[in-house]
Order: structure tokens, then sequence, then C-alpha cells
């Protein structure tokens, strides 16, 4: 049995073998590194792991038994029952501070939103029913897991017998996988590009955080849209970008003259809005970064799920200078657990990728799912869950854009949306009666994401709610939409 306690520092603390063995193992459960539920080895290993008797080691054992540090019964085992609070994370001190770099320094600065409880209590302290319309991610119930599995195992079995199976792997992905979505692209997106210009992440995210540090010096300006995704701003504040907020309608981001380096901008759906942007739009902003000779990171989150109407092209189908460096993701249709972005990158960029990705992962990461997704993209399955996945959502959409707008269209102002995995609605009634709103729908179980943006010229907080449906049933939203209903109308009563 595997299994290491730092029984030797002990015996020099402690006149006894019986007292170093009992304070080694009390220590570590007391501070968490023998979790609850740990088997310990029985009285013959452990007396063989540390040259002791058998007898010593009972004797440990009955001392923390009756402290409560373990239990122990015959022919079953003994194991760890204490469980140490949760300890608070030590926070950076000024000194420790100092030793970070400029980037550890603004990330250390950077405040992240925490989320609420999941398990959610009324006022009398009693759990509620909970419906979460801030879960994002796929509904897993539907995903063809024996599909899935059976393109696993035999991607598994190739790579296990294969003597050398990354040789000649490029870092910016398998070439299996990268052929796959050259493919896929060109026939469902429009876009022509070679399978060396795709780059495979872990994750949409991954693409961005990289992108920025290629792109972005201390006091370089990048235009993101307002209200926009506040991962990608952290990302280029910590590189020490510095982010200009551009104000988003009903037709998406609004183009002005610009002084800036980079513009990152979701044309197909806007996040968190879900506007589309217009077509002159589009074009505005290409013409925008060739007067200022810069570059545009077009994120495409969540426009494979279109529920009705016809999609514009992409910013990158109508890029004519290679300005344009298309992001998108397989989040929303695999696996929550299995995380694979890509990038579609101008030629003059993607050997600079290839060697800045090269520095965190020297070989391609999780290379087995990659082949796995080219597999299943090349036998047609994958595009067959597409299809499924399009008509469980599309009911979903449907009845969600009814409720919402039946019910609570008298306290949102709804965006009108054809795609997506959401619905957004910014708030008509002041801010104060926002929070109370979603403070009081929080204590009934019922939680959404948010945003808020500043009126530049009355200086007042405008907030805007969005809800995500793929993980919820249809009960489950009729459910939350009739509280949310009750409680606004409740509200609404004690304020006349």
């Amino acid at each position: 049995m595997q299994f290491h306690i730092p029984y030797d520092m002990y015996t020099q603390k402690y006149p006894s073998k019986r007292l170093a063995l009992y304070y080694a193992i009390r220590d570590y459960i007391a501070s968490g590194v023998l979790g609850i539920d740990t088997r310990l080895p029985s009285s013959r290993e452990m007396a063989a792991l540390y040259g002791l008797s058998r007898g010593t080691v009972n004797e440990v054992y009955d001392m923390l038994s009756s402290e409560g540090y373990v239990t122990s019964g015959v022919g079953r085992g003994t194991f760890v029952t204490f469980q140490p609070p949760k300890p608070r994370l030590p926070e950076l001190s000024r000194q420790d501070v100092y030793l970070l770099s400029d980037w550890g320094k603004r990330l250390n600065e950077q405040q992240t939103r925490s989320t609420d409880n999941d398990n959610l209590k009324d006022r009398h302290g009693e759990a509620r029913r909970m419906v979460d319309f801030q879960a994002f991610g796929p509904d897993s119930q539907w995903f063809p897991v024996q599909e899935w599995n059976r393109c696993l195992y035999a991607q598994a079995r190739l790579l296990a017998s294969s003597e050398h199976p990354q040789a000649g792997i490029s870092t910016l992905g398998d070439p299996s996988l990268q052929e796959s979505i050259a493919h896929y692209i060109r026939r469902a997106r429009g876009i022509a590009a070679d399978a060396s210009q795709i780059a495979v992440f872990n994750g949409s995210m991954q693409a961005i955080a990289l992108a920025a540090q290629l792109l972005i010096n201390p006091g370089d300006r990048v235009v993101m849209e307002n209200p926009g995704y506040a991962g990608a701003a952290r990302a280029f504040q910590a590189i020490g970008g510095i982010c200009i907020h551009a104000p988003v309608d009903g037709q998406g981001m609004i183009p002005e003259d610009w002084e800036a380096k980079l513009l990152m901008v979701t044309p197909n759906r806007q996040f968190p809005t879900g506007a589309v942007l217009t077509l002159d739009r589009r074009q505005q902003l290409l013409a925008w970064a060739s007067e200022r000779n810069s570059l545009i990171l077009e994120d495409d989150y969540d426009s494979v799920f279109r529920h009705r109407g016809k999609s514009l092209e992409p910013l990158k189908v109508l890029d004519r200078e290679g300005r344009v460096i298309y992001v998108g993701s397989f989040s929303s249709t695999l696996l929550p657990h299995v995380r694979i972005g890509y990038a579609v990158l101008p030629p003059t960029l993607t050997p600079l990728f290839a060697r800045a990705k090269r520095l965190y992962e020297p070989k391609p990461s999780n290379l087995l799912e990659q082949r796995t997704l080219a597999s299943w993209m090349n036998s047609g399955q994958y595009e067959r869950h597409l299809r499924r996945m399009k008509r469980v959502y599309g009911r979903k959409f449907k009845l969600l854009r009814e409720l919402l707008t039946d019910r609570l269209s008298s306290m949102f102002d709804w965006i009108e949306s054809d795609a997506g995995l959401s619905l957004f609605g910014w708030w008509r009634g002041p801010g104060e009666q926002y929070t109370r709103f979603r403070s009081r729908c929080l204590e009934a179980g019922i939680r959404w994401s948010d945003t808020s943006v500043q009126d530049m010229a009355s200086g007042s907080i405008r907030y805007g709610a969005y809800f995500y449906f793929p993980r919820l049933s249809e009960d489950e939203m009729v459910h939350g939409v009739n509280q949310m209903q009750d409680i606004g109308q409740t509200i609404e009563a004690t304020e006349r």
C-alpha cells in the first residue's frame, strides 16, 4: 500500500516511537492531508513501513480512535473520521506582492465576482427548490455517450499501439482535428481556412488569453463591447491593456474611430445581449481595422444553435487583409468536462502562436480527446448530434421566450434573439428595485446571471439579466418564471 507520513521527522521531536507515530498521523489528519474516509494501512503494513511492532501501531490506532480521529472495524480496516474546518486562503502580504511580476500584481488586484451558494435557503433556513438560469453548459442527458465512447476507445487503442504517438505533431493541435475543423467551418460558417491556420486550445478562453499576451503591451488600448465578456477584459487588463468600452444597441457594437490596437467583438451573437451585428457595421469594423492597422478578435462563442432565420457571414469571411482572428469553441456541444476550443489564425500570425503555445505546452495536451473529436466529426456523428440538440434547444428557447415575454415584460425589456443558449433583457425599473427583486428571487431558489452598464450622460446604472436554459427542464422553467412573476408583483404592490 502506498502511504507516507513524516515519521522520521517526528522521531526527532518526540522521545518514543509510539508518540512520533501518533503525532505524525494526528497532525496529517488535523491539517487535512489525510482526508475524511481515507483508509490507513493495516497494523501489519504500517509496522513494516516504519520498522515498528504491530503492538505499537495498534496502540496508536486506539489512541486516535478514542479521540475521534479514526474508526476501526474487524475485517474492515481503519478509516479517517475527522474532518477539519475548511481553511481560509491566506492573503498575499506586501512582501509577497512585491515579489510578483507586474503581470502577477495585476492579476492579484483583479476581483472576481463570487457565485451564490448552490444550497439556497429561505428565510427560515430550509432548502428551496433550485431553478438555476445561471448554469452554463450543454444538457448532458442528450449526449450520445456510447457513440463518443466507441470513438474514444478506438483512438485509445491506436495511441497505445503507437511507439511515438506525439511524433511530428505540432503544438497547435492534432492534424486530424485541424483538418476536421477546417472542413466543418468551411461548410458550416463559410470560412475557407487551411488546416495549418487552425490552432486547438483548451477552451476559447485560452486562445483569447494567449492572443492578449502576444498582441498587447502595457498601455495599449483594446476595444470591448459594453456589456461584454468580463473574462476577456481581465485577460487584457492583466497584460496591462486599457479597455475602451464601446456601447451596444439592438444591432450590436456601435462603430467609432477608436485609437486602439485590438478590438474584440461577438458579432454573430453579442455577449450577453444576443444582438446580431449588422452587415454594414461589420464592414465598418473591418474598414476601421485597415485604417488603424489593428486586429480584430472575433469570438463566435454561441451561434452554432440557430433557432430561426439565417446567420450573417462571420467577420473572418469578409476579411480580405488577414486582420481577423476567429475563435470558436465546442464547449456547448460536448460533455462539460471536455474543453476544446480553436482559433483560425491569419497566416502571418500562425508561426508566432505556435512558438508561444509551445512555451506552455511543448506537446499538444488532451491528444486523446482531440483525436476522438476528429474521428467523431469525420464519421458524421457530430453533426447528427448538433441537429438533434438544435431541436431540443429550439423547443426550450421558444418556451422560455414565450414565458419571459408573457409574464415578465413589465419588468424587463427583452432583446430579440434568433440563436444561442440564453435570453437577455434590460431591467425597466430603478436599480434599487432590481437589487431587491434579485435578492428575493435568490431567497426563493431562483438565480440568473446579470450585468450592468453606466449611462455616461446621466451617470445612472442600467441592469441587464441573461437566462441560460439548456440544463433546465420545461417544468423548471415554468416554475422559475412563475415564481419571478409573483415576486415582482409583490414588490410592485408594496411600493405603490
